[in-house]
């Protein structure tokens, strides 16, 4: 199913009682974050905040806050359906003959149905301000107490790659600095820091442009770990079996999402830099003010009657977790086109989503799990992980009070851990120097003697299947039928 609009999703929410309206005032400054925490952390309804404190414009939060929710987002019963749909594409028919060329062809243009079209005429810029522009007309969130400001918490970021034109979408936080200057949060590892340091390169200044809200499959496309060869914009083709409409902006040769709710566009200087944060982040803890570039407003365009999206992020799990879950379960047949032996992974809400990863694989050779290892951390964003956990097949990872039983029992510190030095995510506090420390993997698969286990391993405790079925028949007649059977 496919939302044309942010709007379109807001009201199914409404309809199905997923939604509360807020009508009473209530401050941007803190108040928001105090409400939407308490909600995300009990599983609450997403919220609608019509009166925001000295806002015409109202604002949505916590639209992707439980599973129910991010599902319906995506229109799926269970995000494994995508999962499904991608193996599919990466399992294409055999093309060694005329005919199997000719049974290629439907795959082929579904396929090809998935990339952008572009529109003359779109809603997100029914509404055009262009010579007071002023960022103060938003109603952006201070979050925390200790922010260094307000934030722009759910922008998607479009730029082009100065070297070949091709389009990246990533969701970077801006911190409000005035009505016309923001700063922009590109991490050193991030696709739109790469593109601007092709423009620093070349001393010019960089186009850029911010879309806020969506239908929800361009937002969730634009926080997806992509190769940096894959247009965010074709994957939310794909996701929502839908092309996406796209417009070129009104002052910067961008395009961006016809059925957005606001458009900001304006650039970025070659080698402008400003001090950005603190600001209370995923991972419970504020990260540090650093330098980092400044986006300059030019234009603000709307559709009428827009809505201002937001998110916060802080001590888990909030609602970053959920949309982090379906990238999890859509991304894991890419997983295992390249490291086939990996049957499940699990980003625990603990583990802040990437610092912790539990991995398992049908294992067939000694050192298997260290090679799994290994590979991950040479994987795109994996290489964030600081923990990564490699267990057999048999052991069911997403549950946490398994994976945790199994790892404790099965674990010989000296033959099983794996420890190394390289990247880390620039939100990390706990390493000594920025963007750099150490990184701990844990091969917790059965070994034999090739892998230093020289003794058998004892069977583990399991109740014979009889017993267990003469116990399920008998539950009644021992007078325990108000209790659980397990």
């Amino acid at each position: 199913m496919a939302y044309r609009n942010l709007g379109e999703f807001i009201s199914l929410l409404e309809k199905k009682g997923m939604l509360k309206r807020i009508k009473t005032e209530v401050d941007s400054n803190l108040e928001v974050t105090e409400i939407a925490d308490r909600m995300v952390k009990k599983g609450g309804p997403a919220l609608l905040f019509e009166k925001i404190k000295g806002y015409e414009i109202p604002l949505a939060i916590n639209l992707f806050g439980t599973m129910e929710r991010m599902n319906l987002a995506l229109g799926v019963s269970n995000f494994d359906e995508i999962a499904d749909r991608i193996r599919e594409l990466l399992a294409p028919p055999e093309v060694s003959t005329f005919i199997d060329k000719l049974k290629a062809i439907p795959l082929l243009q579904q396929i090809s149905r998935f990339f952008p079209v572009k529109v003359k005429n779109a809603p997100c810029q029914e509404i055009v301000i262009k010579e007071t522009p002023m960022l103060s007309r938003l109603p952006v969130l201070k979050c925390w107490p200790l922010d260094g400001g307000k934030f722009i918490t759910l922008p998607m970021v479009f730029s082009k790659d100065p070297r070949n034109g091709s389009r990246n979408v990533g969701m970077y936080r801006m911190q409000i600095y005035d009505d016309g200057t923001t700063g922009m949060h590109w991490h050193l590892h991030k696709h739109g820091s790469s593109h601007y340091r092709g423009y620093e390169e070349e001393n010019k200044v960089m186009p850029v442009a911010v879309a806020l809200g969506g239908d929800p499959a361009v937002i969730l496309a634009s926080t997806a770990p992509l190769p940096k060869e894959v247009d965010e914009m074709v994957f939310a083709g794909f996701l929502r079996s839908e092309p996406v409409e796209m417009v070129k902006c009104l002052t910067c040769d961008i395009e961006v999402p016809a059925e957005s709710e606001i458009i900001l566009e304006g650039y970025v200087n070659p080698g402008e830099k400003r001090i950005e944060g603190p600001f209370g982040d995923h991972t419970g803890y504020y990260s540090a003010s650093e330098d980092y570039p400044v986006f300059h407003l030019t234009c603000i365009t709307m559709r009428k009657n827009a809505v201002y999206p937001a998110t916060i992020v802080g001590k888990p799990p909030m609602e970053d977790y959920y949309m982090g879950k379906a990238v999890e379960r859509i991304f894991l047949p890419l997983l295992q086109l390249q490291l086939p032996e990996i049957t499940d992974m699990n980003f625990p809400a603990e583990g802040v989503f990437h610092n912790c990863l539990l991995v398992s694989i049908k294992k067939t050779y000694p050192g298997q799990g260290r090679k799994v290892i290994n590979a991950l951390w040479g994987m795109g964003q994996m290489m964030f992980a600081k923990l990564i956990v490699v267990v057999d097949d048999t052991v069911n990872i997403q549950d946490l009070n398994e994976a945790a039983y199994k790892s404790t029992a099965s674990m010989d510190a000296e033959r099983d851990i794996v420890i190394t030095r390289g990247p880390l995510d620039a939100l990390d506090h706990s390493s000594p120097a920025p963007r750099y420390g150490a990184k701990i993997g844990i091969d917790l698969t059965s070994k034999g003697v090739e892998e230093g286990m020289p003794r058998a391993v004892p069977p583990e405790i399991k109740m014979s299947d009889d017993i267990k079925k003469l116990v399920d028949t008998r539950w009644k007649e021992y007078g325990l039928e108000g209790f659980q059977v397990s």
